[in-house]
């Protein structure tokens, strides 16, 4: 369909965290850049940003940086119980039939981290969605995660993602000692308008097409309707491509834009 009418061999706004889709903002590649000496250090590490604004595929465009000395596991449903958590890490671990007993659980965790440590990895737990976390007992599993060490380091890393209310949540007294053990925090922020421009040639240019397929008046329309959270820019311009291709237009327009927001809004 419009793939080969713009001269496209991809889908340019796919909802998938492909790392290659991945445009570095100025803040995506501070938020990058802390995560990877976080892991580095094994530490706790905290990021949050609106719905959509590019935390999984931050989490995802880690991974493939950091290489196989890194072994990666993501939790993305954190509705769970503490002793669930200890137990899906204990599978990540790759510990067989992880045990319903906590006590003998934490001894195949540990032994399972210093299989690891001899093997030269680092495991790193990542925590997706956390504000949906349903008690502090959980969190203070993933505290208690950071005492597993050796006498210079922390054998795991923990990464938590989540939506700005996760940092509202977390700043109630009760989740103090949660705190004090997060060493490095990031607030991931919406696109700025010349932003929004760079992402739309990124991803068009990533799917094989050619920079300025959205005229300048298009791309402060779709900033406006998307407030430069990247999965809504992506909603709009997938939308305004299909109609672009119905009206064979060579270049996205305002008026495009215009079309794909009362379809958007109906």
């Amino acid at each position: 369909m419009y793939k080969e009418f713009y001269g496209l061999t991809e889908k340019p706004f796919s909802k998938t965290p492909d790392p290659r889709f991945l445009y570095m903002s100025s803040g995506h590649q501070e938020a990058l850049a802390r995560l990877e000496y976080a892991v580095e250090e094994s530490e706790i590490a905290l990021l949050t940003g609106d719905i959509g604004c590019g935390k999984t595929t931050i989490s995802r465009a880690l991974m493939d940086r950091m290489g196989e000395s890194y072994h990666f596991m993501f939790v993305f449903n954190p509705r769970l119980t503490a002793d669930e958590l200890l137990r899906v890490i204990a599978s990540g671990l790759q510990v067989n039939e992880p045990s319903l007993q906590k006590d003998q659980l934490l001894k195949e965790i540990t032994t399972a981290l210093y299989r690891l440590h001899g093997e030269g990895r680092v495991p790193v737990v990542v925590i997706d969605e956390a504000q949906m976390i349903p008690d502090r007992e959980l969190f203070d599993e993933l505290r208690l995660l950071t005492n597993f060490q050796l006498d210079d380091r922390n054998l795991v890393s923990v990464i938590i993602m989540g939506q700005p209310e996760l940092r509202e949540m977390l700043a109630s007294p009760v989740y103090e000692p949660f705190r004090q053990r997060i060493s490095l925090n990031f607030h991931l922020a919406p696109l700025g308008l010349e932003e929004t421009l760079e992402y739309l040639d990124f991803r068009i240019v990533a799917a094989g097409g050619e920079p300025g397929l959205f005229s300048p008046d298009a791309v402060q329309r779709i900033y406006e309707l998307s407030g430069g959270v990247p999965r809504r820019i992506n909603a709009v311009a997938t939308n305004a491509l299909l109609i672009g291709y119905g009206k064979d237009a060579a270049l996205i327009d305002a008026s495009i834009i215009e079309e794909t927001a009362a379809e958007l809004l109906a």
